[in-house]
């Protein structure tokens, strides 16, 4: 039988910015410790990655900049490999959707499936911006989410709930480029037929991968359950590959079809001149390989039910043997946030921690999002670097070597006569091999993380129970105490290199450990005897308290700047003639009561008296506003505006509410009090 292969994919940031630490911690940080894993245990393996280039960001970010999309995606591009290098992710290829081998490799699978009737053709209404005369892509759509009322969602997806969407379901939705509201027009599209798949998809993923991560599956079940509908594979842009077949003209390929494509393309590139391996090795069935993908929960759906479905078309290749995806990382309590500047990028980390690479790894890997959202303090950071690698795990080996050089001159004494308590200890160290080995093949990493800690610890109570430094008088004793304990560094310095790789490697050289193979910790004994040790370093050095204060200072500077630069770009809606306005009927009215919304962050329920009646009005403020706090309140009050059900509760009104540049909202009322029912002109 064909040797077992893996090929492993991290998903392809759009090159329209740099990375930040939830790109890190979600994707790049398990994917590595994974592969260095396999790699360890001599496992054949690809590890292939990228940046997505044909999305609607990139071409935001050049309007933005005055540049074309081609030097944003160049310029981003250059600054993610090279970052993501300096962290140790031992990527085999880093490749881009703009390369050549991608543009072919696209093209050939779109004209194949278009070939066989796998595409349906559908004219659908798509919305235009008839002041640009351009159909509008989803990013270049905003409006209100209807399921969190949140009021900057992206047509595709709200980002803020994480909700997969439709520009059509968007309430109130408007134009990125001029602010209007965009017209309904005509297009041609080809779809994938998502709905024919459905019974196959069901049995594939509820039934053959009921293993998955629960978050994984429970989202692919919702979906499922939901009903799968045909999604379109194209759009109308200037900005990607063009639709390679008749009538796709001014049509590029949807980056959703194209991207994922690019984990092939890649792997062909990767290998395209090596004479003893061929790309199809580990894309095809015959190759006999397992494909993972490490994936941020966003991109759950075009993981699990969207390329799954491309690849069975595709004919031969092989499916996802599991998709292990995580969760969001926060920062300081709040999501990241690019076009608010609320964010750790890793380039500018890299410059401010040069020596602290293995530091972020352990960090992020420490805290890893696996099932739920987890949160990156910069006092977190700080405290796992001085507290558990520093106290702990750089205690311990300090320790050990600083011992055996003061009482054997740095060489590996003999292991002599062995008590109950050696014997248990070492014992307890041989099992970490497995211990760990369990969890990430279960990609628990947080758990494997803390399995490797634990080994230091035993380290650590071993040198504290023995106290070799109490008894110089029996060389013999001291020396088996401090071989075991060396012994236990080595064992750490091969079962550490997956999530502290320059450190390990440190270690090992130090203790004459040429062999990393995994297997190399099942043994008894890993050193040799009379083997000078490197005198001893520190591997860790603390982190002060200032160098955190200077970040927490530099992360709200980086915000102010992104709210000061967002106050004038905000563009003026469409005109509107008097008779138009004439139509709005707008008054003061008096909260009189206020409670949330169960299941929801933002909404708030009012009962506001109009002079008219007393009407309930949803409103989006529970952020800014404690209820109890606004009881009384006087209000502006758009009293025709037609009813809406939000959250199962019919709002029959919209109170008017002044925002600022940082998002802070207040509202809109009389200077004095007024009578209910006063009109406002």
């Amino acid at each position: 039988m064909t040797k077992q292969r893996y090929t492993i994919t991290t998903a392809l940031p759009y090159a329209n910015g740099p990375l930040h630490l939830g790109h890190v911690a979600g994707v790049y940080i398990p994917a590595d410790i994974y592969v260095r894993y396999l790699r360890a245990k001599k496992e054949d393996v690809v590890f292939i990655g990228g940046t997505d280039e044909h999305g609607v960001p990139i071409t935001i970010k050049a309007k933005n900049e005055g540049v074309s999309p081609q030097e944003v995606v160049d310029k981003y591009h250059n600054i993610i490999d090279a970052s993501l290098k300096q962290l140790g992710i031992t990527l085999d290829v880093f490749s881009k959707t703009t390369s050549p081998t991608h543009r072919k490799t696209a093209s050939d699978l779109f004209v194949k499936l278009h070939s066989e009737g796998a595409f349906t053709e559908q004219v659908t209404e798509q919305y235009y911006d008839e002041a640009n005369n351009q159909f509008l892509a989803d990013r270049y759509i905003t409006g209100t989410c209807p399921h969190c009322a949140n009021e900057k969602a992206y047509g595709d997806q709200c980002e803020k709930c994480g909700t997969t969407l439709n520009a059509t379901d968007l309430i109130d939705p408007k134009s990125a480029l001029s602010g209007n509201k965009p017209v309904l027009k005509q297009t041609k599209h080809w779809f994938l037929p998502l709905d024919q798949y459905e019974p196959w998809l069901k049995q594939w993923i509820l039934e053959e991968h009921k293993d998955w991560k629960v978050n994984v599956y429970g989202q692919c079940k919702s979906w499922l359950e939901s009903g799968l509908h045909p999604r379109a594979i194209t759009r109308d842009l200037d900005w990607g590959i063009p639709v390679p077949v008749a009538g796709g003209e001014g049509k590029v390929l949807y980056v959703w079809f194209d991207a994922p494509i690019g984990y092939i393309s890649f792997t062909q590139e990767l290998l395209k001149n090596d004479p003893t391996r061929k790309w199809e090795d580990y894309w095809k069935k015959e190759g006999n390989s397992k494909l993972i993908h490490f994936i941020g929960k966003d991109n759950i759906v075009f993981h699990c039910i969207i390329f799954p479905s491309m690849l069975q078309l595709f004919g031969d290749y092989i499916l996802p043997d599991n998709v292990p995806a995580n969760e969001f990382l926060n920062l300081e309590g709040e999501k990241f946030s690019t076009s608010g500047n609320w964010a750790v990028w890793l380039h500018e980390f890299l410059l401010d921690f040069p020596d602290k690479t293995d530091v972020l790894r352990y960090a992020l890997c420490s805290n890893m999002p696996e099932t739920k959202d987890a949160d990156f303090t910069w006092k977190d950071f700080q405290a796992k670097n001085n507290n558990e690698l520093a106290a702990n795990l750089g205690n311990f080996v300090n320790r050990a070597f600083v011992l055996t050089h003061k009482f054997f001159n740095g060489a590996v004494p003999a292991l002599e006569a062995l008590e109950d308590l050696d014997k248990n200890t070492l014992a307890q160290a041989k099992e970490f091999n497995t211990k760990i080995a369990d969890s990430l093949d279960k990609f628990r990493f947080r758990e494997a993380c803390s399995e490797l800690m634990k080994l230091s610890n035993l380290g650590n109570k071993y040198l504290a129970d023995t106290e070799p430094w109490k008894i110089k008088e029996n060389p013999e004793r001291v020396g088996t105490i401090l071989r075991i304990a060396l012994e236990i560094a080595a064992k750490i310095s091969v079962l550490g290199s997956p999530f502290l790789p320059e450190t390990t490697l440190k270690m090992a050289r130090w203790l004459g450990i040429s062999n990393s193979e995994w297997s190399t910790a099942e043994a008894d004994f890993l050193l040799t005897d009379g083997f000078t040790i490197a005198t001893p370093q520190l591997l860790f050095t603390k982190i002060e308290d200032d160098a955190m204060t200077a970040q927490l200072e530099k992360l709200k500077a980086s915000r102010a700047v992104a709210q000061e630069a967002t106050v004038s770009v905000v563009p003026q809606k469409e005109n509107v003639s008097f008779e138009e306005f004439s139509k709005m009927d707008i008054r003061i009215g008096t909260i009189v009561e206020a409670e949330k919304v169960p299941k929801t962050a933002k909404l708030l329920k009012l009962k506001i008296d109009t002079g008219i009646d007393q009407r309930t009005v949803v409103s989006g403020i529970a952020e800014h506003y404690k209820p109890e706090d606004i009881i009384g309140q006087q209000v502006s009050i758009l009293v025709n505006l037609a009813p809406r059900n939000i959250k199962g509760i019919e709002s029959q009104g919209m109170i008017l509410m002044a925002e600022n540049s940082k998002g802070e909202l207040c509202f809109v009322a009389p200077e004095k009090a007024m009578e209910n029912g006063g009109g406002v002109r």
